[in-house]
């Protein structure tokens, strides 16, 4: 099949896809990915795998969820902007009203035996979500043995040596830089990754106008997304002051959405730190409560964030009410660490664009790519063991059962990510029912 024959979708089918991948987005960053490459790359064929790859090395190197930051740039590949905000602002919403929910839950009632027993069943098929992601984008990637020991380096620098995400990306990029001058066949894999089969975005399509850098263009995302970046904090500060709580969240999380290089992992013990000994938002336990929140339910890792911003609200309530303040804190949470991945996309999108099809850039990327295979592994494994091996003196034979039962049906049997999940929530709930 020729290109000009891939039907190029509507702006609403693409709104149906985007729409449903909100509900469905479980695993953390790596099984959203898993997922968008099942969906946009090898069903529906809407993007082509070098480029899905292209899009996806440039998301990992920006602060924020990688995972919505690549929604919102095939998105906008597809139907320019309005595509883009349609993706980004519908992988999150669904977590949004899912988290908010289970977090009044939480805050009101405390923890909830049933909901507890659903995400019980949960954490083992998220876990088999991510390894499953692993398989699928370690067997894209890591197509010779210099992919393969990059992969083995980065694992083994973040998980055993605890190097900062940012440092192994800029080492396997500039590793992959020197290597596509030097060794060519072996590091240019992003652009070896066409299979004949044509996309609506292919290898060789010429550059859209909407994706051509223009200064004008640059000049009006920055004002747009700074003014809707920071009005709702500018509305909090006259409102209620800039001694509140919901006013300090705002400042807080909008200084994390730009240092929060490497993911949800990375930038949670920096959270921590500050919502719990600095601003007194919540505890410990709360905290670790809050990411078994996230970690089970649709969207972005990064979501506990709005759990923090809830209890926060609700323990600082000041003259509000507790789940008026609760709420406006969820949400003011949530705005300010979403809102400026719009930015990074629209404003960096046109200018990757323009690197696409250079043979040295596509080697770094490659590069990239394995490296994001070891790292995306480490939280397979950091996962695994939390939810295995939840303390130091027993492991749980059930789970891990459970989780290899859905791994399997995944790898082998393909399983569909709703049916997989909605499943461990079952049994979960059945099993600790009937013990």
């Amino acid at each position: 099949m020729k290109a000009a024959e891939q039907p190029h979708p509507s702006f609403r089918e693409a709104f149906r896809f985007w729409l449903k991948l909100g509900f469905i987005s479980f695993g953390g960053p790596a099984g959203q990915i898993a997922i968008m490459q099942t969906e946009l790359v090898e069903k529906k064929r809407w993007i082509s795998q070098s480029r899905f790859l292209h899009a996806l090395n440039y998301c990992m190197l920006l602060p924020g969820p990688e995972a919505q930051q690549l929604a919102i740039y095939v998105g906008w590949l597809l139907h320019k902007t309005a595509g883009g905000i349609v993706a980004g602002s519908l992988f999150v919403i669904p977590s949004m009203f899912v988290l908010w929910t289970l977090s009044f839950i939480y805050a009101a009632f405390g923890n909830v035996s049933w909901i507890a027993a659903i995400f019980y069943g949960l954490k083992p098929v998220v876990m088999a979500i991510v390894v499953a992601a692993v398989i699928r984008i370690g067997k894209k990637a890591l197509k010779n043995g210099v992919m393969w020991t990059i992969a083995a380096l980065a694992f083994a620098a973040i998980f055993f040596l605890k190097v900062p995400f940012p440092a192994i990306i800029i080492s396997a990029g500039l590793v992959g830089f020197i290597g596509g001058k030097t060794w060519k066949q072996k590091f240019d894999i992003v652009s070896a990754h066409a299979n004949g089969q044509s996309s609506v975005l292919d290898d060789d399509d010429e550059v859209r106008e909407h994706t051509k850098p223009s200064l004008i263009r640059a000049i009006k995302v920055c004002a747009v997304c700074l003014t809707l970046w920071w009005l709702p904090i500018l509305v909090i500060a006259l409102w209620q002051g800039t001694n509140s709580t919901i006013f300090h969240e705002g400042i807080f999380f909008s200084k994390a959405a730009v240092v929060t290089f490497g993911g949800a992992y990375a930038v949670l013990p920096y959270v921590a730190q500050r919502a719990v000994v600095h601003f007194g938002w919540l505890k410990t336990g709360q905290m670790m409560d809050g990411l078994g929140l996230a970690e089970t339910t649709p969207g972005p890792l990064i979501m506990v964030l709005q759990f923090v911003g809830f209890m926060g609200g609700w323990n600082q309530h000041g003259d509000l009410p507790p789940l008026l303040a609760a709420t406006l804190g969820a949400f003011v949470t949530t705005w300010v660490t979403f809102t400026p991945c719009f930015l990074w996309v629209f404003l960096g999108g046109p200018h990757i664009e323009q690197l696409r099809g250079n043979k040295i850039i596509s080697a770094a990327l490659s590069a990239i790519t394995a490296a994001v295979v070891g790292v995306v592994l480490n939280l397979a494994v950091w996962f695994a063991i939390h939810v295995i091996h939840p303390d130091s003196q027993t492991y749980d034979w059930f789970v891990l059962l459970l989780g290899l039962i859905a791994l399997v049906g995944m790898v082998k049997w393909k399983w569909g990510i709703i049916a997989v999940v909605l499943g461990g929530g079952v049994v979960g709930l059945l099993y600790k029912t009937l013990l």
